[in-house]
């Protein structure tokens, strides 16, 4: 995680949901830097009531890329400027590797990525046997249409090309929740101003993230990485398609593009005279439809049930 808004309401449903089991939480540098990230990460277990779950800090800058943030999107403390206090909650000592190493060694699991994948590609390449653990990779990140962060590129991945080129190449199950669906799953003004006036705290901080959303954005409040935790929760809800899909690395306005090859006429493949000297693409589980009411409803009962 790079715990900004949209995370910190991950975090909340995560934890929230009796569906899931969270063992563990590691911090990257992305929204904000990787110290606030864990910060922020620990203030938000508070609000949620969760239990001893350990939380790691990871990597403090991309592999190659210059360290960047969104603190336009997600303000000066990388989370909505609220003012929570600090909290009295320590990370565990070591690297977020070593605790992501440990705790899928008690796999299989499910690991939801919900920022840059610097800490990830790091795991992959120091103990490539971990892999094997692995149940699934969600991933938030990429996109089969335009970006966000620049015209062709997400954030997520445009943060960290390298890295994201490295784990979506590890031929793990894959599924990418990307900007095809990130923005469909909100909140309307009425039940961010509900949650935001609940006695119960993690209640009332969803949905003071949610008025944060709104008084940037017009219409409804993103519930963004949240989509993606609810996609576990119930994958039902989510369409995907099995594509190859490749990370641009070199080019001057399209690096950080998830390409997403949707083509199904073997025809267009065999001509293709740049497909025969690529290396084999990735095959990922591409999010391209959500069912954004049922997700809507899950959070809310979660958070405020």
């Amino acid at each position: 995680m790079d715990t900004g808004v949209d995370d910190a309401l991950a975090i909340l449903l995560a934890i929230r949901s009796p569906r899931l089991d969270v063992r563990a939480i590691t911090c990257v540098a992305g929204n904000a830097a990787v110290d606030q990230v864990v910060a922020n990460t620990l203030k938000v277990l508070d609000v949620a009531g969760a239990g001893d779950i350990p939380v790691a800090r990871g990597a403090d800058r991309p592999l190659l890329e210059p360290v960047r943030d969104a603190r336009h999107v997600h303000g000066e403390d990388g989370m909505g400027d609220l003012g929570l206090p600090e909290s009295p909650r320590q990370p565990v000592p070591g690297h977020a590797v070593e605790l992501l190493r440990r705790t899928i060694a008690d796999g299989p699991l499910t690991l939801i990525t919900l920022a840059p994948l610097t800490n990830v590609a790091l795991l992959l390449r120091t103990y490539p046997e971990v892999a094997g653990q692995l149940e699934r990779i969600v991933v938030m990140g990429g996109s089969a249409s335009g970006g966000n962060v620049t015209a062709a590129a997400e954030f997520n991945v445009r943060h960290d090309p390298e890295a994201a080129a490295i784990v979506l190449g590890a031929c793990l199950p894959v599924t990418m929740y990307g900007l095809d669906v990130f923005y469909d799953v909100t909140v309307d003004r009425a039940n961010s101003r509900r949650l935001a006036a609940a006695t119960e705290p993690a209640a009332q901080l969803a949905g003071r993230l949610l008025e944060h959303q709104l008084s940037r954005y017009r219409g409804e409040g993103s519930l963004g990485d949240a989509g993606a935790v609810a996609a576990v929760i119930d994958p039902a809800g989510l369409r995907t398609v099995r594509c190859p899909v490749r990370v641009e690395l070199a080019g001057q306005t399209t690096r950080g593009q998830t390409v997403v090859d949707r083509r199904d006429w073997s025809g267009d493949l065999d001509n293709d005279p740049y497909e025969a000297s690529l290396p084999p693409a990735a095959l990922v589980d591409v999010a391209l439809a959500v069912d954004a009411v049922r997700y809507r409803e899950l959070f809310l009962a979660a958070v405020a049930g």
